[in-house]
């Protein structure tokens, strides 16, 4: 959100909750107005009514709900920020073991039942290179690095 509010050069009140549940329960009750939940916890309620989702925060619409904008086509262009997973091994692990890993794991991803699985969350594959991984990190770092100092966040 701090990323949104930057580029949005808007000012933003974070409400510190101890989890995505009460905020969630806020959300729905109209206690606060903006979050960024993921897409599969609120679908039912979109579905419903009783939220609208103002956009998807990745560069693409999502397959499981191609109605909903993406944040840069709705009002910010370049926006993305994405929720994203991936596997880290200590930095001096064979290449061979990577290689093992990387080519199970995407298999496995890519299996048809998981990857319809993700799909239906919201979720997608990206299976990239433990190379195209460590880029991806980097940028990331950077960019969030940069939101970090803007907005003064202080570890607590």
């Amino acid at each position: 959100m701090e990323l949104f509010a930057s580029m949005a050069q808007i000012r933003m009140i974070h409400v510190p909750y101890k989890g995505g549940t009460p905020a969630f329960i806020d959300l729905i009750a109209g206690r606060v107005a903006i979050m960024a939940p993921n897409l599969a916890s609120i679908m039912p309620h979109v579905r419903a009514g009783k939220l609208r989702a103002l956009g998807v925060t990745s560069a693409r619409r999502v397959a499981a709900a191609p109605d909903i904008p993406t944040i840069a086509e709705a009002a910010l262009p370049g926006y993305e920020s994405v929720q994203w997973y991936g596997l880290l091994a200590p930095a001096k692990t064979p290449r061979g073991i990577i290689e093992k890993l990387h080519k199970e794991v995407v298999s496995t991803l890519r299996a048809l039942d998981t990857a319809a699985r993700l799909a239906s969350d919201g979720a997608e594959v990206v299976a990239s290179s433990p190379e195209e991984f460590a880029a991806f990190l980097k940028a990331e770092t950077v960019k969030m690095a940069k939101v970090v100092k803007a907005a003064g966040i202080q570890p607590e």
